[in-house]
């Protein structure tokens, strides 16, 4: 039987692959690249860009579409055959990618094309890939000594593997806690919603009574409203005390992680991890990020202090003078029970008006009017039944893109949602290859026999995601490495974030916001409360954020794994001073950060990102809100300034040529509430 791995085509068959496919397959395709690559490096015509980094697109692409795929079948549909064949193909392609970044052939092969006139005089987008190639072979080891090239290759190979190895870990801790409550009194406080999928929760499991578990959709509504404090208490030390200890303890696997990267980072001969990290990206040097990130804490500071001061005086108001401190686990119930008084608005108050389908619904008809394309379903095969799958359509009734939407939470499925890129293609003239995408996240399901109805952060969540793939759908770069999100991490963000902004608008709201029964769109009045609410504890909410990026920073800048004492201590002591309550000596977030340590860089020194991102999200919707949220102008400016571009250009031209000038600070303290 043919192996579908090998010959991967648009219409990807995720319902055949299997995981006795994998390791021939990444054999197959090793080889296959291997030999490509190595007929660049023999040919002794002479350099040109078609017989050199043409060609070096081409030598990769079968197998960077296959262990795209692979990975992303890992993510959503795992078992323990599928778990074992990725374990061991994973370090095998990272041995390869370290291999090619320091082939000395290749580097040659590239540097004697940069000096011929074809080179010199290449169209722009040409021009940055040759520039952006020689750079990654530089900061790859591709000059140093082969002694050298050794001890980072086996770097890599080794951050792959404690990496993957960090990130099964929490998937597995996460999916062996279950909480089963037997008597219905001890659920006081928690919303019918959340009963309902609790209790059909139980039933899948052949259960009687209500089952949480320390996915997001049961975690949260738990966490918010439950009235048990113990309960709450037992939870949120469940949630941060995953991989800590065990047949999963992720502490040791950090400090070899940390470790490595740091003696990845001197080899290349940078002062730190952030600096290396950074180079190619808008801060440019960890310095600047640090920078960055202290004075939004200096901006945030007071308004955080003031928040959690008005917090515990609400509690001893309606608890008595002599309430208990509040603790981490009672922050989100207190927080929700202050807003409900203060501004009569409770978030189950707006579920019913964010039923999924609507919710899609709405989702493409902003990006429809915006960016003047058409969004239909398609068929194609799946990895699960729950998947749908879409096209898009130009105006002009040509497929750009397809897409698939898989939303709910799953054991066989990780936590968190993203989007992934599987074909990214390049656009050259009279082109019409599409691009293949997908996004995933973990919302609240169906229950009761009522349609799958939303929180708005979840919302939130489904209008991020969407951005993320319209910048890589939206992509017109000739050059299939500079298409899409392949963009400095610190700009990545921005399409996605500003996608948010959607689900705060009324104009927004109404092209999908309906009551899942009656039809009718928010009441005004419900309307209103939220935005009042939108606000409520901002500060809390930026100096969480703060926070991981701070620690994520001074792990990579500072911390000694072994000078620095224990690397959780060592955590816990930067982030105490970013919350609102006292944190348990054996709180263990950092053993579940999979942001940092679930890949081989991830986030990793790039937690600021998300922040630095949010300033250039904050900043360029003031323009849509200037000229008109659908303003199918300004949309169109926004597709071709910077989801048309990918990384054809500097990501500060890119934003300049779409808002006439840099970024500004102060539109994201004024939507946070905090000028």
């Amino acid at each position: 039987m043919q192996n579908p791995l090998i010959q991967l085509d648009f219409d990807v068959p995720f319902d055949k692959i299997e995981a006795t496919h994998v390791e021939p397959a990444i054999d197959t395709l090793l080889a296959a690249s291997k030999r490509a690559v190595d007929a660049i490096t023999e040919d002794t015509a002479p350099r040109t860009y078609a017989n050199t980094l043409g060609a070096l697109e081409d030598a990769t692409q079968r197998l960077e579409l296959a262990m795209t795929v692979i990975d992303h079948l890992e993510s959503v549909a795992t078992n323990d055959a599928l778990r074992a064949a990725y374990n061991v193909t994973q370090p095998k392609v990272s041995a390869f990618w370290s291999e090619l970044a320091m082939n000395d052939g290749l580097y040659q092969a590239v540097r004697a094309f940069a000096n011929t006139h074809e080179a010199k005089n290449l169209p722009p987008t040409e021009a940055r890939f040759l520039k952006k190639t020689l750079d990654d072979f530089r900061r790859h080891g591709a000059e140093l000594a082969p002694k050298d090239k050794a001890k980072l290759k086996a770097l890599e190979v080794d951050l792959t593997k404690l990496t993957t190895e960090f990130s099964q870990n929490v998937l597995d801790e996460t999916n062996a806690f279950e909480l089963v409550i037997a008597d219905e009194a001890k659920l006081e406080g928690l919303p019918a919603t959340a009963k309902l999928a609790a209790a059909e929760n139980a039933r899948a499991k052949g259960l009687e009574g209500w089952r949480f578990t320390l996915q997001a959709p049961s975690l949260i509504p738990l966490l918010t409203y439950l009235d048990d404090a113990e309960i709450r208490k037992q939870v949120w030390r469940a949630y941060n005390t995953r991989a800590i200890a065990g047949d999963h303890d992720n502490r040791p696997i950090i400090e070899r992680i940390l470790e490595l990267r740091n003696e990845k980072a001197r080899l290349l001969g940078y002062a730190d991890f952030s600096d290396l990290v950074t180079e190619d990206r808008m801060a440019k040097t960890g310095d600047r990020a640090q920078a960055f990130i202290d004075d939004l804490r200096k901006k945030t500071q007071a308004a955080f202090d003031r928040e959690n001061d008005v917090l515990a005086k609400y509690r001893r108001r309606i608890e008595g003078a002599s309430a208990a401190p509040i603790q981490l686990w009672d922050l989100a119930y207190y927080a929700e029970k202050q807003r409900q008084d203060e501004y009569d608005f409770n978030e189950e108050q707006l579920r019913p008006y964010f039923p999924l389908d609507r919710v899609l619904d709405g989702l493409f008809a902003t990006a429809q009017a915006l960016y003047d394309i058409r969004i239909i379903e398609r068929e194609a095969a799946t990895w699960d039944d729950a998947v749908k799958t879409y096209a898009i359509e130009d105006a002009d009734g040509t497929m750009i893109a397809a897409f698939y939407v898989d939303l709910f939470p799953r054991e066989n499925k990780r936590g968190g949602a993203w989007m992934n890129g599987l074909i990214a293609a390049a656009h050259r003239p009279g082109s019409t290859s599409p691009h293949l995408g997908l996004f995933c996240a973990n919302v609240n399901p169906p229950v009761g026999g009522k349609p799958a109805l939303l929180t708005h952060r979840e919302v939130e969540t489904l209008f991020h995601e969407f951005g993320h793939l319209l910048h890589h759908c939206l992509s017109r770069v000739s050059v299939r490495s500079l298409a899409g999100t392949n963009v400095a991490w610190d700009f990545v963000e921005l399409p996605s974030q500003i996608m948010e902004n959607w689900c705060w608008e009324r104009s927004g709201l109404d092209l999908f916001a309906t009551h899942y029964e009656t039809g009718e769109p928010i009441p005004d009045e419900l309307y209103q409360k939220m935005i009042r609410a939108r606000t409520y504890r901002a500060a809390n909410a930026q100096m969480r954020q703060l926070g991981f990026a701070t620690v994520d920073l001074a792990l990579h800048r500072d911390y000694d794994p072994g000078s620095g004492g224990d690397v959780m201590s060592y955590a816990r002591e930067i982030l105490q001073p970013h919350l609102a309550a006292e944190l348990p000596d054996d709180y263990g977030m950092l053993a579940g950060f999979g942001h940092v340590f679930g890949h081989p860089i991830g986030y990793a020194a790039g937690y600021y990102s998300y922040k630095w991102a949010e300033v250039l999200d904050a900043d360029a919707f003031t323009r849509f809100k200037k000229e008109g949220i659908t303003n199918p102008d300004v949309g169109r400016a926004f597709r071709e300034t910077i989801l048309a571009k990918g990384n054809s250009d500097e990501a500060g031209k890119l934003y300049e040529d779409f808002m006439g000038r840099g970024p500004e600070l102060e539109p994201l303290l004024e939507r946070a509430g905090l000028l």
